[in-house]
């Protein structure tokens, strides 16, 4: 009788400790949470470079513990249909799609619920741009005009309630960047969600191109995709703003969380 107790309770230990292995694999099975390929160029403007180096010492800072991973790449043709699929979120850091095979592979990742984070030269467009569907993904906004040099600007929160605005300011002085201003404005599309924008309290902005007047969002949200762009990115100032990256790891942290597939950061 005694033998086949202690038989029992064996029995009860070796599940005990399977469990909590098993229990413990789980867990350590949910890091990293996801995975960011950021594409960026050494061959552009040396400003956009600095801020390509600066933000890729900010997002790998934020993987400390493998929260998540983040991939680098400079090739462009890495954005096909083998490469990202693995990725639940791409970042433009001072780069965007060129060859008719990355615009393509680009529009279907985005289109099957792809993430997309970019960053000021990341959306830049004009009237010789002839991808319309990229336009279309911006929000219908072409560029327009620049300020020049770039300068601080007091930014407004169009929406304190949003996740990646949650917990803002009103308002705030944003570091020195170049503010693009676009036309026609994304936010007359009904599809977007405009989070911040260059306060009119700083016109004229600029001392050699002057910003005048007008609208100019400056991060926003086209609510058909899973995507944010922010225009700040040039220079090295960028990450010099403790509210600034507040909202940057925020703005990560949503598309990230929006994905379709389930939230990564409740399991």
């Amino acid at each position: 009788m005694i033998y086949g107790m202690k038989t029992t309770f064996s029995k009860q230990m070796v599940l005990s400790i399977v469990l909590i292995v098993l229990i413990g694999t789980s867990l350590k099975a949910q890091y990293p949470r996801f995975k960011v390929l950021a594409f960026y160029n050494k061959q552009v403007e040396s400003a956009h470079v600095d801020f390509a180096n600066d933000a890729i010492k900010f997002f790998k800072d934020l993987t400390i513990g493998n929260g998540f991973v983040f991939d680098l790449t400079t090739n462009m043709d890495d954005m096909n249909d083998e490469k990202v699929k693995g990725y639940q979120l791409v970042m433009m850091l001072n780069d965007f799609p060129n060859s008719p095979g990355q615009k393509q592979a680009f529009q279907k990742y985005m289109e099957n619920g792809g993430g997309w984070m970019g960053f000021h030269v990341a959306a830049y467009n004009d009237r010789s741009t002839k991808w319309p569907w990229f336009v279309d993904f911006l929000g219908g906004g072409v560029f327009y005009r620049n300020n020049w040099p770039p300068l601080p600007a007091k930014l407004v929160i169009d929406d304190t309630n949003h996740p990646i605005t949650i917990g803002l300011p009103n308002t705030f002085i944003a570091p020195a960047n170049e503010w693009y201003q676009w036309k026609p404005s994304p936010r007359e599309r009904k599809n977007v969600k405009v989070l911040a924008s260059l306060s009119t309290d700083n016109y004229p902005l600029g001392l050699k191109d002057i910003l005048p007047d007008g609208d100019t969002p400056v991060i926003w949200t086209n609510t058909d995709y899973r995507m944010i762009y922010l225009n700040m990115g040039h220079g090295g100032e960028i990450f010099k703003d403790a509210t600034q990256n507040k909202l940057i790891i925020a703005a990560l942290r949503w598309v990230i969380a929006t994905d379709k597939k389930g939230n990564v950061f409740e399991r």
